[in-house]
């Protein structure tokens, strides 16, 4: 199958390992599991804090940060370069905050005078199991308007609001994507967004102008993976029906066949530790779902650590299987 996974922050790492499992040679036919012919990710390219942000005011670069966490996820090695890859200096005038990764993409961007190469040879460099396009090539900023009538500009004060957002922007709002990432999506078995945080990472593709047309015209399965927890501000108190209204409204459409919910308990320590932060997980309103048009899909999709992540084999998996089947239902249909 061909899949394209559209997102950004950590959320879209996550899911690009588990999808790896199933890539080519490296899935082994004998267990019957979904074989990946093409994997294709599509990543953000709006954030303004910590190192990307500092490159991106400094030298006028898209920022490296998300683009740098999936090529580490599908580096076909994930050891010594990639782990150089992501080393972060903890000391030095003008090196400490960054990553060895975003100063490679950084050099690479300058040399080449060309994003998209520089995000091309790192592929290489890393021997990555797949391909990874930035959303857009323009030099896109987010503005948000609250529920109280206030605009704010750019990632950081988008994130550290507390007041519910009514409408994202991106400026230039005609911004536009890669040829290629079109091409990905028209020949595309399985599209998927998410996970990651609503506002920051996920809408900002939606608002890239063919983006969403694209999405609503392929033929393939396309799912959505709600955050596991509600966000502070940007998403206090949402369902994961509210997730995917935001969604339908900022992509003037509803895009999404399915949902994918997580169904496995929090542990009463992480529990609390989110409660202190003000967030709880998102509550599977299914019938609100449905009403929308879409199905949910909810399966124990939880690994619990420090923070509450997507286990990213059961999430590739499930998302593959869903694909398949539809896939084979056309066949037969066809037949």
């Amino acid at each position: 199958m061909k899949v394209v996974a559209i997102g950004g922050g950590t959320g879209l790492a996550t899911l690009l390992r588990g999808l790896k499992l199933h890539l080519g040679e490296v899935a082994r036919p004998a267990t019957a599991r979904p074989i990946v012919t093409r994997l294709t990710a599509v990543v953000t390219v709006t954030d303004e804090g910590g190192s990307s942000g500092r490159l991106r005011r400094e030298f006028g670069i898209l920022p490296p940060g998300d683009i740098r966490n999936c090529l580490v996820a599908l580096a076909e090695d994930e050891k010594l370069l990639t782990q150089l890859f992501q080393y972060r200096f903890v000391d030095g005038r003008g090196l400490k905050g960054h990553s060895l990764g975003n100063l490679f993409l950084t050099a690479l961007a300058r040399l080449t005078r060309d994003f998209a190469k520089a995000v091309r040879l790192s592929s290489e460099v890393l021997a990555i199991r797949g391909e990874i396009f930035p959303s857009t090539l323009s030099d896109v900023r987010l503005r948000a308007k609250l529920r109280n009538g206030r605009v704010i500009s750019g990632e950081s004060q988008i994130t550290a609001t507390r007041v519910p957002i009514r409408q994202l922007f991106v400026v230039p709002k005609r911004c536009r994507p890669l040829p290629e990432t079109l091409a990905a999506i028209e020949a595309a078995d399985l599209i998927s967004l998410g996970p990651g945080s609503l506002y920051t990472s996920l809408i900002p593709n939606l608002l890239v102008h063919g983006i969403p047309e694209a999405i609503a015209h392929s033929r393939a399965l396309k799912a959505y993976v709600c955050n596991l927890m509600t966000q502070p501000g940007e998403t206090q108190g949402f369902t994961a029906s509210d997730h995917l209204l935001a969604l339908d409204r900022h992509a003037d459409r509803r895009l999404f066949d399915h949902v994918i919910l997580n169904t496995q308990e929090l542990s009463p320590a992480l529990r609390r530790r989110y409660a202190a932060e003000e967030s709880e997980p998102v509550a599977n309103d299914l019938a609100e779902v449905r009403a929308l048009g879409v199905e949910p899909i909810t399966a124990p999709l939880l690994v619990q650590g420090r923070v509450a992540r997507h286990h990213p084999a059961r999430l590739a998996n499930l998302l593959l299987q869903l694909a398949q089947a539809r896939k084979q239902r056309s066949v037969l249909t066809l037949g």
